[in-house]
């Protein structure tokens, strides 16, 4: 059940928060999490300031064992991850509508590590777009910050997928807007935080589409899935005619 979750900014966004936010939904982890962000959708408004110091962030993330608590990230899980990942972040390079602009280094020599990595693209339905990656890969989208409506819509539907997701926004009438359009979008959805990090007992957790049913675990919800429901009627008075008061 994966997720293919997206964070989607306003024009009004908070800058900063919205960086850090997507740096660790992106690549704690190393992005192997269902709810990890791998779509991001940023106005062109916000652009410049946002890639600034979205790159230099994500450059400055320290990588390695993991015995050594001072990383953020550590190796993939396994083999056949990384040939995945790896074989997601070629494409990027290789295809004329994306840039590898953070990252994009991987090496299998001492474990399966793969650099955080950010992909930029002019087509919002790339193959890095629409396709579960589960690694430290994220594919940003730049669009008109004047058509806020054309981003919803993209992160509505650009995958099969429907677990998490999150819209950054100080102006509360967009927000307000984004959480309706957004209701079959996402099960688990947030506003001004990352994607990630639902905490069983807190915030139940589930998706729907292709990620699975939107029962929402850790919470009485999931229950429901495990018992049938039946109605039992009993009546203590005889009835004594069939018709009603209006016939007579």
């Amino acid at each position: 059940t994966g997720g293919k979750n997206f964070h989607l900014l306003h024009r009004s966004a908070d800058v900063d928060n919205a960086v850090n936010q997507t740096v660790r939904a992106a690549f704690e982890f190393q992005g192997q999490k269902c709810s990890a962000c791998s779509r991001l959708y940023v106005p062109d408004n916000l652009w410049p300031e946002f890639r600034d110091k979205f790159i230099a962030k994500v450059n400055s993330i320290k990588y390695g064992n993991i015995t050594d608590p001072t990383n953020f990230m550590g190796p993939v899980i396994n083999k056949a991850a990384f040939d995945k990942i790896v074989g997601y972040i070629e494409h990027a390079r290789n295809a004329a509508e994306c840039e590898v602009i953070a990252g994009g280094q991987y090496d299998d020599s001492v474990g399966y590590f793969v650099q955080p990595t950010a992909v930029l693209t002019k087509d919002p339905f790339t193959k890095t777009m629409r396709e579960e990656i589960f690694g430290p890969v994220v594919t940003v989208y730049v669009y008109p910050a004047d058509d806020f409506d054309g981003a919803i819509e993209l992160a509505n539907s650009t995958t099969t997928y429907a677990l998490t997701g999150a819209v950054f926004s100080q102006d509360r009438a967009a927000t307000a807007y984004a959480t309706s359009k957004l209701t079959h979008a996402a099960g688990n959805f947030y506003v001004n935080d990352k994607c990630t990090g639902a905490v069983v007992g807190q915030q139940s957790f589930g998706g729907a589409r292709a990620s699975g049913t939107n029962d929402k675990g850790g919470s009485s919800n999931l229950l429901y899935r495990f018992v049938s429901p039946r109605s039992i009627k009993e009546n203590f008075v005889p009835l004594t005619d069939f018709t009603y008061s209006s016939n007579q």
